[in-house]
Protein backbone atom coordinates (compact mmCIF):
# COMPACT_ATOMS: atom_id res chain seq x y z
CA UNK A 1 0.00 0.00 0.00
CA UNK A 2 1.56 3.70 -1.35
CA UNK A 3 1.49 5.60 1.79
CA UNK A 4 0.91 9.32 0.67
CA UNK A 5 1.23 11.15 4.46
CA UNK A 6 3.47 13.98 4.62
CA UNK A 7 4.46 16.21 7.61
CA UNK A 8 4.47 19.98 6.78
CA UNK A 9 6.06 22.12 9.71
CA UNK A 10 4.96 19.54 12.35
CA UNK A 11 1.32 18.87 10.86
CA UNK A 12 0.74 15.79 9.31
CA UNK A 13 -1.21 15.71 5.92
CA UNK A 14 -3.05 12.85 4.32
CA UNK A 15 -0.98 13.56 1.06
CA UNK A 16 0.78 16.77 -0.32
CA UNK A 17 -2.07 18.30 -2.20
CA UNK A 18 -3.07 22.12 -1.58
CA UNK A 19 -5.56 23.92 -3.19
CA UNK A 20 -3.35 27.26 -3.61
CA UNK A 21 -4.34 30.65 -2.59
CA UNK A 22 -7.14 32.53 -4.60
CA UNK A 23 -7.99 29.42 -7.14
CA UNK A 24 -10.29 27.96 -3.73
CA UNK A 25 -12.08 30.42 -2.20
CA UNK A 26 -13.01 29.61 1.44
CA UNK A 27 -13.49 25.96 0.35
CA UNK A 28 -17.14 25.74 0.83
CA UNK A 29 -18.07 26.47 -2.78
CA UNK A 30 -16.27 23.00 -3.88
CA UNK A 31 -17.52 21.11 -0.76
CA UNK A 32 -20.74 21.27 -3.06
CA UNK A 33 -18.92 19.17 -5.95
CA UNK A 34 -17.10 16.85 -3.69
CA UNK A 35 -15.94 15.65 -0.36
CA UNK A 36 -13.22 18.21 -0.05
CA UNK A 37 -11.86 16.87 2.94
CA UNK A 38 -9.82 13.92 0.78
CA UNK A 39 -7.19 17.31 0.16
CA UNK A 40 -4.22 17.15 2.56
CA UNK A 41 -5.11 21.04 3.50
CA UNK A 42 -6.13 24.46 1.17
CA UNK A 43 -4.82 27.72 1.32
CA UNK A 44 -7.90 29.61 1.26
CA UNK A 45 -8.57 32.88 -0.32
CA UNK A 46 -5.42 35.85 0.28
CA UNK A 47 -6.78 38.19 3.74
CA UNK A 48 -5.63 41.63 4.19
CA UNK A 49 -6.20 43.64 7.28
CA UNK A 50 -9.19 45.91 5.60
CA UNK A 51 -11.46 44.95 3.26
CA UNK A 52 -10.70 45.18 -0.36
CA UNK A 53 -12.64 45.63 -3.57
CA UNK A 54 -9.33 44.93 -6.04
CA UNK A 55 -8.70 45.76 -8.81
CA UNK A 56 -10.49 47.54 -11.80
CA UNK A 57 -12.13 45.20 -14.69
CA UNK A 58 -11.23 42.91 -16.77
CA UNK A 59 -8.92 41.39 -14.46
CA UNK A 60 -8.33 38.21 -16.76
CA UNK A 61 -6.63 37.22 -19.74
CA UNK A 62 -6.16 34.07 -21.56
CA UNK A 63 -2.69 33.41 -23.08
CA UNK A 64 -0.74 30.67 -24.31
CA UNK A 65 -0.16 27.40 -21.56
CA UNK A 66 -2.17 29.87 -18.98
CA UNK A 67 -3.50 32.67 -18.11
CA UNK A 68 -3.20 36.32 -16.50
CA UNK A 69 -4.80 37.56 -13.64
CA UNK A 70 -4.89 41.06 -11.57
CA UNK A 71 -7.61 40.44 -9.35
CA UNK A 72 -6.17 42.66 -6.83
CA UNK A 73 -6.69 40.88 -3.37
CA UNK A 74 -10.06 41.56 -3.44
CA UNK A 75 -11.39 40.00 0.23
CA UNK A 76 -13.82 40.77 3.38
CA UNK A 77 -11.24 42.12 5.60
CA UNK A 78 -9.90 39.85 8.25
CA UNK A 79 -12.71 40.39 10.43
CA UNK A 80 -15.05 39.37 8.01
CA UNK A 81 -13.35 36.26 7.71
CA UNK A 82 -13.33 35.29 10.79
CA UNK A 83 -16.75 35.90 12.01
CA UNK A 84 -18.07 34.70 8.62
CA UNK A 85 -16.03 33.11 6.64
CA UNK A 86 -14.28 30.32 8.60
CA UNK A 87 -17.51 29.15 10.18
CA UNK A 88 -18.85 27.98 6.98
CA UNK A 89 -15.52 26.38 6.29
CA UNK A 90 -15.36 24.65 9.52
CA UNK A 91 -18.78 23.05 8.40
CA UNK A 92 -17.26 21.30 5.48
CA UNK A 93 -13.78 21.30 6.09
CA UNK A 94 -12.47 19.24 9.13
CA UNK A 95 -8.95 19.75 9.10
CA UNK A 96 -6.12 22.39 9.77
CA UNK A 97 -6.37 24.82 7.32
CA UNK A 98 -3.84 27.30 5.63
CA UNK A 99 -4.54 31.34 6.19
CA UNK A 100 -2.99 33.28 3.24
CA UNK A 101 -2.09 36.62 4.77
CA UNK A 102 -1.22 39.66 2.41
CA UNK A 103 -0.49 43.37 3.69
CA UNK A 104 0.89 46.92 2.48
CA UNK A 105 2.71 47.32 5.31
CA UNK A 106 4.87 45.61 8.03
CA UNK A 107 2.30 46.45 10.67
CA UNK A 108 -0.70 44.75 8.51
CA UNK A 109 1.11 41.80 8.06
CA UNK A 110 1.57 41.31 12.02
CA UNK A 111 -1.98 42.58 12.92
CA UNK A 112 -3.68 40.31 10.29
CA UNK A 113 -1.50 37.38 11.16
CA UNK A 114 -1.97 37.43 14.95
CA UNK A 115 -5.85 37.82 14.43
CA UNK A 116 -5.65 34.56 12.26
CA UNK A 117 -3.10 32.85 14.50
CA UNK A 118 -6.00 32.42 17.36
CA UNK A 119 -8.45 30.99 15.02
CA UNK A 120 -8.92 27.41 15.79
CA UNK A 121 -8.99 25.71 12.45
CA UNK A 122 -5.95 27.45 11.09
CA UNK A 123 -2.69 25.69 11.31
CA UNK A 124 -0.70 27.66 9.21
CA UNK A 125 0.08 30.99 8.02
CA UNK A 126 1.40 31.30 4.51
CA UNK A 127 2.31 35.04 3.96
CA UNK A 128 2.29 36.31 0.66
CA UNK A 129 5.32 38.77 0.53
CA UNK A 130 4.76 39.46 -3.04
CA UNK A 131 2.73 42.50 -1.96
CA UNK A 132 3.99 46.25 -2.72
CA UNK A 133 5.31 48.13 0.73
CA UNK A 134 3.35 51.21 0.94
CA UNK A 135 6.37 52.70 3.19
CA UNK A 136 8.95 51.37 1.31
CA UNK A 137 8.72 53.36 -2.39
CA UNK A 138 6.25 50.87 -3.31
CA UNK A 139 8.42 47.86 -4.14
CA UNK A 140 7.45 44.57 -3.04
CA UNK A 141 8.25 42.63 0.03
CA UNK A 142 9.54 39.96 -1.52
CA UNK A 143 11.97 41.75 -3.81
CA UNK A 144 14.60 42.63 -1.12
CA UNK A 145 15.78 40.36 1.48
CA UNK A 146 15.74 43.05 4.14
CA UNK A 147 12.02 43.34 3.70
CA UNK A 148 11.30 40.26 3.43
CA UNK A 149 12.86 39.46 6.28
CA UNK A 150 11.48 42.47 8.75
CA UNK A 151 7.94 40.76 7.86
CA UNK A 152 8.32 37.41 9.37
CA UNK A 153 10.16 38.58 11.73
CA UNK A 154 7.25 41.03 12.45
CA UNK A 155 4.91 37.81 12.50
CA UNK A 156 6.78 35.64 14.60
CA UNK A 157 6.77 37.95 17.61
CA UNK A 158 2.96 37.92 17.30
CA UNK A 159 2.44 34.35 16.24
CA UNK A 160 2.59 30.44 17.76
CA UNK A 161 1.65 28.70 14.53
CA UNK A 162 3.68 28.01 11.46
CA UNK A 163 5.09 30.84 9.30
CA UNK A 164 4.95 30.25 5.83
CA UNK A 165 6.80 32.85 3.46
CA UNK A 166 5.28 32.96 -0.06
CA UNK A 167 8.11 34.25 -2.44
CA UNK A 168 7.50 36.06 -5.70
CA UNK A 169 9.83 35.05 -9.15
CA UNK A 170 10.29 38.38 -10.04
CA UNK A 171 13.50 38.34 -8.53
CA UNK A 172 17.12 37.98 -9.34
CA UNK A 173 17.85 35.40 -6.69
CA UNK A 174 15.08 33.42 -4.97
CA UNK A 175 17.79 31.66 -2.68
CA UNK A 176 18.53 35.21 -0.96
CA UNK A 177 14.75 35.81 -0.47
CA UNK A 178 14.57 32.43 1.06
CA UNK A 179 17.52 32.16 3.13
CA UNK A 180 16.65 35.42 5.04
CA UNK A 181 13.23 34.42 5.81
CA UNK A 182 14.51 31.59 7.21
CA UNK A 183 17.13 33.18 9.08
CA UNK A 184 14.03 35.55 10.72
CA UNK A 185 12.09 32.40 11.89
CA UNK A 186 9.40 31.26 9.05
CA UNK A 187 8.81 27.70 9.34
CA UNK A 188 8.63 27.03 5.22
CA UNK A 189 8.72 28.51 2.19
CA UNK A 190 6.10 28.47 -0.54
CA UNK A 191 7.05 29.15 -4.03
CA UNK A 192 6.13 30.55 -6.48
CA UNK A 193 3.62 33.29 -6.84
CA UNK A 194 2.88 34.68 -9.91
CA UNK A 195 5.73 35.65 -13.14
CA UNK A 196 4.67 38.68 -14.04
CA UNK A 197 2.86 38.97 -17.59
CA UNK A 198 0.79 41.11 -20.47
CA UNK A 199 -1.74 41.07 -23.00
CA UNK A 200 -2.43 43.37 -25.70
CA UNK A 201 -5.30 43.61 -27.64
CA UNK A 202 -4.52 43.82 -31.44
CA UNK A 203 -8.27 45.64 -32.13
CA UNK A 204 -7.78 47.88 -29.80
CA UNK A 205 -4.05 48.55 -29.13
CA UNK A 206 -4.18 48.61 -25.53
CA UNK A 207 -3.82 45.52 -22.77
CA UNK A 208 -6.13 42.97 -21.89
CA UNK A 209 -5.92 43.69 -18.48
CA UNK A 210 -7.19 46.67 -17.31
CA UNK A 211 -3.81 46.91 -14.72
CA UNK A 212 -1.98 46.36 -18.09
CA UNK A 213 0.02 43.49 -16.48
CA UNK A 214 -0.49 40.89 -14.19
CA UNK A 215 0.23 37.52 -12.84
CA UNK A 216 1.22 34.98 -15.26
CA UNK A 217 0.23 31.25 -13.89
CA UNK A 218 -1.06 28.05 -15.17
CA UNK A 219 1.11 25.18 -17.19
CA UNK A 220 3.86 26.62 -18.92
CA UNK A 221 5.21 28.49 -16.08
CA UNK A 222 5.96 24.44 -14.50
CA UNK A 223 9.80 24.28 -15.53
CA UNK A 224 10.61 27.97 -14.34
CA UNK A 225 8.47 26.98 -10.77
CA UNK A 226 10.22 23.59 -10.47
CA UNK A 227 13.94 24.80 -10.80
CA UNK A 228 12.96 27.81 -7.93
CA UNK A 229 12.29 25.22 -5.93
CA UNK A 230 15.29 22.60 -6.68
CA UNK A 231 17.28 26.14 -5.60
CA UNK A 232 15.55 26.87 -3.13
CA UNK A 233 15.45 23.53 -1.29
CA UNK A 234 19.42 23.34 -1.34
CA UNK A 235 19.61 26.53 0.44
CA UNK A 236 17.49 26.49 3.37
CA UNK A 237 16.57 23.85 5.79
CA UNK A 238 13.11 24.20 6.34
CA UNK A 239 10.32 22.79 4.55
CA UNK A 240 9.35 24.02 0.91
CA UNK A 241 5.57 23.81 -0.52
CA UNK A 242 6.47 23.69 -4.43
CA UNK A 243 3.80 26.13 -6.80
CA UNK A 244 3.42 26.59 -10.55
CA UNK A 245 1.55 24.83 -13.07
CA UNK A 246 1.11 21.84 -11.43
CA UNK A 247 -2.20 19.34 -12.97
CA UNK A 248 -1.13 16.24 -12.38
CA UNK A 249 -0.18 13.38 -10.13
CA UNK A 250 3.04 12.94 -12.58
CA UNK A 251 3.97 17.02 -11.87
CA UNK A 252 3.45 16.44 -7.67
CA UNK A 253 5.81 13.77 -8.00
CA UNK A 254 8.03 15.84 -10.05
CA UNK A 255 8.04 18.75 -7.50
CA UNK A 256 8.31 16.35 -4.40
CA UNK A 257 12.34 15.05 -5.72
CA UNK A 258 13.20 18.62 -6.66
CA UNK A 259 12.31 19.11 -2.86
CA UNK A 260 8.98 20.40 -1.82
CA UNK A 261 7.21 18.47 1.18
CA UNK A 262 4.20 19.67 -0.04
CA UNK A 263 2.42 20.86 -3.44
CA UNK A 264 -0.08 23.37 -4.27
CA UNK A 265 -2.55 23.36 -7.07
CA UNK A 266 -3.32 26.62 -8.09
CA UNK A 267 -4.71 27.71 -12.06
CA UNK A 268 -5.98 24.43 -12.83
CA UNK A 269 -8.49 24.73 -10.26
CA UNK A 270 -9.89 27.15 -12.45
CA UNK A 271 -9.81 25.38 -15.52
CA UNK A 272 -11.10 22.12 -13.72
CA UNK A 273 -13.06 22.16 -10.16
CA UNK A 274 -12.42 18.70 -9.78
CA UNK A 275 -8.81 18.76 -10.55
CA UNK A 276 -7.47 18.35 -6.93
CA UNK A 277 -9.71 15.61 -5.93
CA UNK A 278 -8.61 13.64 -9.22
CA UNK A 279 -4.80 14.04 -8.38
CA UNK A 280 -5.66 12.61 -4.84
CA UNK A 281 -7.18 10.13 -6.21
CA UNK A 282 -4.55 9.36 -9.49
CA UNK A 283 -1.14 9.45 -7.43
CA UNK A 284 -1.33 6.24 -5.53
CA UNK A 285 -1.23 4.86 -9.31
CA UNK A 286 1.29 7.16 -9.89
CA UNK A 287 3.52 6.20 -7.08
CA UNK A 288 3.13 2.44 -8.14
CA UNK A 289 3.85 3.13 -11.89
CA UNK A 290 7.48 5.28 -10.62
CA UNK A 291 8.12 2.30 -8.17
CA UNK A 292 7.46 5.09 -5.07
CA UNK A 293 6.58 3.13 -1.72
CA UNK A 294 6.35 6.40 0.39
CA UNK A 295 5.90 10.17 -0.65
CA UNK A 296 7.92 11.46 2.32
CA UNK A 297 11.39 9.59 1.15
CA UNK A 298 11.19 10.70 -2.44
CA UNK A 299 11.85 14.42 -0.54
CA UNK A 300 14.79 15.94 -2.62
CA UNK A 301 15.35 12.65 -4.33
CA UNK A 302 17.03 14.55 -7.56
CA UNK A 303 19.35 15.80 -5.08
CA UNK A 304 20.20 12.64 -3.37
CA UNK A 305 21.05 11.29 -6.62
CA UNK A 306 23.18 14.49 -7.38
CA UNK A 307 25.32 13.35 -4.83
CA UNK A 308 25.98 9.72 -4.97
Amino acid sequence: MENTRVTLCGVELDNPVIPASGTFGYGYEFAELYDINCLGTFSFKGTTREPRFGNPTPRIADCTGGMINAVGLQNPGVEQVISEELPKLKKVFHKPVMANVSGFSVEDYAYTCERLDQQEQVGWLEVNISCPNVHGGGMSFGTDPAAAASVIRAIKAVTKKPVIAKLSPNVTDITAIAKACEEAGADGISLINTLLGMRIDLKTKRPVIANTMGGFSGPAIFPVALRMVYQTARAVNIPVIGIGGVSTAEDVLEMMLAGATAVEVGAANLVDPFICRDIVRDLPEAMRRYGIGNLCDIIGGVTQWEKT
